[in-house]
Protein backbone atom coordinates (compact mmCIF):
# COMPACT_ATOMS: atom_id res chain seq x y z
CA UNK A 1 0.00 0.00 0.00
CA UNK A 2 1.33 3.40 -0.98
CA UNK A 3 1.43 6.49 1.26
CA UNK A 4 0.49 8.57 -1.79
CA UNK A 5 -2.41 10.97 -1.34
CA UNK A 6 -5.30 10.35 -3.71
CA UNK A 7 -8.38 12.28 -4.69
CA UNK A 8 -11.65 10.89 -3.39
CA UNK A 9 -13.05 10.97 -6.96
CA UNK A 10 -11.60 12.10 -10.27
CA UNK A 11 -13.75 14.01 -12.74
CA UNK A 12 -13.28 15.57 -16.18
CA UNK A 13 -13.10 19.38 -16.24
CA UNK A 14 -13.27 21.58 -19.35
CA UNK A 15 -12.24 25.24 -19.63
CA UNK A 16 -12.93 26.83 -23.00
CA UNK A 17 -13.98 30.03 -24.73
CA UNK A 18 -12.68 33.31 -26.10
CA UNK A 19 -11.67 34.72 -22.72
CA UNK A 20 -8.18 34.75 -21.24
CA UNK A 21 -7.23 32.32 -18.49
CA UNK A 22 -7.95 28.75 -19.57
CA UNK A 23 -4.38 27.47 -19.28
CA UNK A 24 -3.82 29.69 -16.25
CA UNK A 25 -6.85 28.16 -14.52
CA UNK A 26 -5.58 24.64 -15.21
CA UNK A 27 -2.13 25.58 -13.94
CA UNK A 28 -3.67 27.13 -10.83
CA UNK A 29 -5.55 23.92 -10.09
CA UNK A 30 -2.35 21.96 -10.69
CA UNK A 31 -0.40 24.26 -8.37
CA UNK A 32 -3.01 23.99 -5.63
CA UNK A 33 -3.06 20.20 -5.90
CA UNK A 34 0.73 19.92 -6.09
CA UNK A 35 0.92 21.94 -2.87
CA UNK A 36 -1.20 19.26 -1.22
CA UNK A 37 1.13 16.50 -2.42
CA UNK A 38 -0.84 15.26 -5.44
CA UNK A 39 1.01 14.31 -8.64
CA UNK A 40 0.29 16.47 -11.70
CA UNK A 41 1.13 15.89 -15.37
CA UNK A 42 0.40 18.53 -18.00
CA UNK A 43 0.57 17.78 -21.73
CA UNK A 44 0.64 20.90 -23.87
CA UNK A 45 -0.75 20.26 -27.35
CA UNK A 46 0.42 22.59 -30.13
CA UNK A 47 2.95 24.34 -27.87
CA UNK A 48 6.20 22.61 -28.73
CA UNK A 49 9.46 24.16 -27.56
CA UNK A 50 7.87 27.43 -26.37
CA UNK A 51 9.51 28.71 -23.20
CA UNK A 52 6.43 29.60 -21.16
CA UNK A 53 7.00 30.72 -17.57
CA UNK A 54 5.18 27.69 -16.19
CA UNK A 55 7.99 25.44 -17.44
CA UNK A 56 10.39 27.14 -15.03
CA UNK A 57 7.85 27.36 -12.21
CA UNK A 58 7.06 23.65 -12.08
CA UNK A 59 10.76 22.78 -11.86
CA UNK A 60 10.42 23.83 -8.22
CA UNK A 61 8.03 20.89 -7.67
CA UNK A 62 8.98 17.24 -7.89
CA UNK A 63 5.31 16.31 -8.34
CA UNK A 64 4.40 18.56 -11.31
CA UNK A 65 5.57 17.74 -14.83
CA UNK A 66 4.91 19.54 -18.13
CA UNK A 67 5.58 17.96 -21.52
CA UNK A 68 5.17 19.92 -24.76
CA UNK A 69 4.24 18.68 -28.22
CA UNK A 70 3.84 20.40 -31.57
CA UNK A 71 5.21 23.37 -33.39
CA UNK A 72 6.26 26.51 -31.53
CA UNK A 73 4.49 28.54 -34.24
CA UNK A 74 0.79 29.32 -34.37
CA UNK A 75 -0.96 26.89 -36.69
CA UNK A 76 -3.30 28.19 -39.37
CA UNK A 77 -3.60 24.96 -41.34
CA UNK A 78 -2.20 21.78 -39.76
CA UNK A 79 0.52 20.03 -41.74
CA UNK A 80 1.99 16.53 -41.52
CA UNK A 81 4.26 17.51 -38.60
CA UNK A 82 1.31 18.94 -36.64
CA UNK A 83 -0.74 15.79 -37.20
CA UNK A 84 2.16 13.56 -36.17
CA UNK A 85 2.79 15.60 -33.01
CA UNK A 86 -0.91 15.50 -32.18
CA UNK A 87 -0.90 11.71 -32.40
CA UNK A 88 2.24 11.54 -30.25
CA UNK A 89 0.67 13.83 -27.64
CA UNK A 90 -2.56 11.83 -27.63
CA UNK A 91 -0.64 8.57 -27.22
CA UNK A 92 1.31 10.11 -24.34
CA UNK A 93 -1.95 11.33 -22.78
CA UNK A 94 -3.30 7.79 -22.89
CA UNK A 95 -0.14 6.43 -21.24
CA UNK A 96 -0.21 9.03 -18.48
CA UNK A 97 -3.96 8.90 -17.79
CA UNK A 98 -4.27 5.11 -17.76
CA UNK A 99 -1.06 4.57 -15.76
CA UNK A 100 -2.85 5.77 -12.60
CA UNK A 101 0.52 7.27 -11.56
CA UNK A 102 -0.83 10.85 -11.62
CA UNK A 103 -3.74 12.42 -9.79
CA UNK A 104 -4.40 15.28 -12.19
CA UNK A 105 -3.68 15.20 -15.92
CA UNK A 106 -4.01 18.48 -17.80
CA UNK A 107 -4.53 18.32 -21.57
CA UNK A 108 -3.73 21.93 -22.44
CA UNK A 109 -5.12 23.05 -25.82
CA UNK A 110 -6.55 19.60 -26.55
CA UNK A 111 -9.85 21.32 -27.35
CA UNK A 112 -8.22 23.34 -30.13
CA UNK A 113 -6.32 20.28 -31.35
CA UNK A 114 -9.68 18.47 -31.71
CA UNK A 115 -11.27 21.48 -33.39
CA UNK A 116 -8.46 21.69 -35.95
CA UNK A 117 -8.52 17.95 -36.64
CA UNK A 118 -5.03 17.45 -35.20
CA UNK A 119 -6.43 14.85 -32.82
CA UNK A 120 -9.64 12.87 -33.13
CA UNK A 121 -12.29 13.69 -30.52
CA UNK A 122 -13.55 10.10 -30.46
CA UNK A 123 -10.04 8.83 -29.70
CA UNK A 124 -9.76 11.33 -26.86
CA UNK A 125 -13.13 10.27 -25.45
CA UNK A 126 -12.04 6.64 -25.69
CA UNK A 127 -9.01 7.52 -23.55
CA UNK A 128 -11.22 9.36 -21.06
CA UNK A 129 -13.43 6.26 -20.85
CA UNK A 130 -10.35 4.34 -19.63
CA UNK A 131 -9.53 6.93 -16.95
CA UNK A 132 -9.05 5.35 -13.53
CA UNK A 133 -11.71 6.55 -11.04
CA UNK A 134 -9.34 8.65 -8.91
CA UNK A 135 -7.68 10.51 -11.82
CA UNK A 136 -8.85 14.05 -12.61
CA UNK A 137 -8.49 15.27 -16.21
CA UNK A 138 -8.58 18.95 -17.16
CA UNK A 139 -8.99 19.90 -20.84
CA UNK A 140 -8.44 23.44 -22.11
CA UNK A 141 -8.83 25.20 -25.42
CA UNK A 142 -10.46 28.18 -27.05
CA UNK A 143 -12.72 25.85 -28.98
CA UNK A 144 -14.24 22.68 -27.53
CA UNK A 145 -15.95 19.90 -29.44
CA UNK A 146 -19.62 19.46 -28.42
CA UNK A 147 -18.88 15.80 -27.56
CA UNK A 148 -16.31 16.94 -24.97
CA UNK A 149 -18.73 19.50 -23.54
CA UNK A 150 -21.30 16.74 -23.13
CA UNK A 151 -18.78 14.24 -21.73
CA UNK A 152 -17.23 16.51 -19.08
CA UNK A 153 -18.43 16.65 -15.50
CA UNK A 154 -17.51 20.33 -15.11
CA UNK A 155 -17.61 22.86 -17.96
CA UNK A 156 -16.61 26.50 -17.65
CA UNK A 157 -16.81 28.88 -20.58
CA UNK A 158 -14.52 31.87 -20.37
CA UNK A 159 -15.98 34.70 -22.41
CA UNK A 160 -14.02 37.76 -23.47
CA UNK A 161 -15.69 40.99 -22.45
CA UNK A 162 -12.70 43.24 -23.05
CA UNK A 163 -9.08 42.48 -23.89
CA UNK A 164 -6.16 44.85 -24.50
CA UNK A 165 -5.05 42.78 -27.53
CA UNK A 166 -8.24 43.91 -29.23
CA UNK A 167 -8.99 47.30 -27.67
CA UNK A 168 -5.41 48.62 -27.44
CA UNK A 169 -3.43 46.45 -29.87
CA UNK A 170 -1.28 45.25 -26.94
CA UNK A 171 0.88 42.23 -27.74
CA UNK A 172 1.47 39.24 -25.45
CA UNK A 173 3.55 40.32 -22.47
CA UNK A 174 6.50 38.41 -21.06
CA UNK A 175 5.64 37.02 -17.65
CA UNK A 176 1.88 37.48 -18.09
CA UNK A 177 0.73 35.78 -21.29
CA UNK A 178 3.83 33.60 -21.74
Amino acid sequence: MSDRKRLSKGIVQVYFGTGKGKTTTALGQGLRSAGHGFKIYMIQFMKGNVKYGELNAVKKFDNFTIEQFGSPELIAVPDEFDMSEGERALKRAEEIITSDDYDIVILDEAGVACDMGIIDVDKLINILDKKPPLVEVIITGRMMHPKLLEYADLVTEMRMIKHPYVSQGLEARFGIEH
